[in-house]
């Protein structure tokens, strides 16, 4: 399994990277090789703090010297005007890795905020909120990260640690349980077995398989709360496809244990965070 902050630091790298290039021309032509700048971090719109921890890894990847103070934590809620830390060091080094920073952070937190808004509009039932593969390519530590201090959980992190038999699997197999037999067969066996159905019929034909988990693809609100009743607690019951904010409870609703939206990480608004020069 990859190692996360092995990810997060090629991630960082490579956005130094290509944000750098050969040096950042106009700072170092314009700025004292000497001179020390003091920064704040300010908040500008309400959501939930993310990222700050990684911008901290962008500040000193530029360079050691660079000193941020964190005043809030990732995971908390900020609102317009809110500082969240303090940075000092050679202004050089400030200005070249800003941008990296803030485009880190402003999209984590985005995230986190997206993520926040679907907990609450869950709040008062069981329902555990996931996330789906749908990330940036190159990005998905980060981003499941930003979903975890968004208050979210994690899906499987990639086609490694999870098996899901999805409608292309079934079809390619021949059908649902030649599908599952066939994975049992393997190493994979060893693995939590998720299977999507997209219908009750799917459904009664993947219970006595005895799986970890089944998915509900795009079925109705009616078919999502049948499919609990029939459920009946021995199986753990995800709904996915097409789920928004404003759907998200009537989901809940019907009673599921997980929903997952790709909502929370590719149709993400990043939140507005600027960096002010004293």
């Amino acid at each position: 399994m990859p190692d996360e902050s092995a990810q997060i630091q090629r991630a960082i790298q490579i956005a130094l990277e290509e944000d750098i290039g050969s040096g950042d021309a106009t700072s170092n032509a314009t700025l004292p090789e000497a001179l020390v700048y003091n920064g704040r971090f300010l908040i500008k719109a309400p959501g939930i703090l993310s990222g700050l921890n990684i911008a901290e890894q962008v500040f000193k990847t530029v360079d050691e010297r660079l000193v941020l103070t964190k005043l809030v934590a990732d995971g908390t809620a900020v609102s317009p005007g809110d500082i969240i830390a303090t940075i000092n060091g050679p202004a050089r080094s400030l200005l070249t890795a800003e941008r990296t920073a803030l485009n880190f952070m402003q999209r984590m937190s985005g995230i986190a905020t997206m993520t926040r808004q679907f907990m609450d509009a869950v709040a008062g039932t069981n329902v555990i909120i996931l996330d789906t593969r749908k990330t940036v390519p190159g990005l998905r530590a980060l981003d499941k990260m930003a979903v975890r201090q968004g208050g979210g959980q994690n899906h499987r992190i990639g086609l490694y640690d999870m098996v899901l038999i999805k409608d292309n699997h079934i079809a390619a197999a021949g059908g649902i349980t030649t599908a599952v037999a066939r994975v049992r067969a393997t190493e994979a066996a060893n693995l939590p077995i998720e299977v999507e159905v997209k219908n009750l019929t799917e459904l009664q034909e993947v219970l006595p398989l005895n799986v970890d988990r089944i998915m509900l693809d795009n079925m109705s609100l009616a078919e999502m709360k049948e499919a609990v009743g029939m459920v009946n607690g021995r199986c753990h019951l995800e709904a996915s496809g097409n789920v928004t904010l404003q759907t998200v409870a009537a989901i809940a609703a019907t009673g599921v244990d997980y929903i997952s939206s790709g909502a929370l990480t590719h149709s993400v608004t990043a939140l507005d965070i600027s960096l002010n020069f004293e």
